[in-house]
């Protein structure tokens, strides 16, 4: 976990691989790389906490199941993210990766699949944005739903570039 009390965007994501969890450095794996080029962003510019709070559903490595890492256990977030989120005071936009995310942020305004989910992300916009999982493991899903490239990475793109500073030099102008 990583969070600073000035940090605008929140990451918010399931728990961490083996990876991350033996190094201590959240999205420190092959979903990260991929997560760092959905936002346009660099290694500095991600783990700059005065820019993003990278929050998990789960603290610890909750073991491998039969697809994959099991879910973030269920009695986790409710014990502090409340707690934390009190403390993010300017997040202007959260990120939710995964849907168990999704299910704790949205709520009933969560559709029945993570892929509707996604697919309705102006619905939440520009609170939040639901994402898939940038695991490799989910590569079959990006090529099965080319709309996600096309649609939902430059519009989270921009979103995440409104909300950053402006490089010095750039003459890009805050919305």
């Amino acid at each position: 976990m990583r969070a600073h009390p000035g940090a605008r965007i929140l990451i918010v994501g399931q728990a961490p691989g083996a990876r991350v969890h033996a190094s201590g450095i959240p999205w420190d794996d092959a979903s990260g790389k991929r997560l760092r080029a959905w936002l346009n962003v660099d290694d500095a510019t991600f783990y700059d906490e005065s820019l993003f709070a990278i929050v998990p559903m789960g603290f610890c490595y909750p073991g491998r199941g039969a697809s994959g890492d099991n879910p973030p256990r269920p009695e986790c977030a409710p014990l502090w993210l409340d707690k934390l989120l009190a403390e993010l005071p300017d997040i202007r936009l959260t990120l939710l990766i995964g849907q168990y995310a999704q299910r704790r942020f949205l709520g009933a305004r969560r559709k029945s699949t993570l892929t509707k989910t996604v697919r309705a992300w102006p619905e939440y916009a520009p609170e939040f944005i639901p994402l898939p999982h940038p695991s490799p493991r989910n590569q079959g899903w990006l090529k099965q739903h080319p709309w996600f490239d096309a649609d939902v990475l430059p519009a989270l793109r921009d979103r995440v570039a409104e909300l950053l500073p402006t490089p010095p030099g750039s003459r890009r102008t805050k919305r």
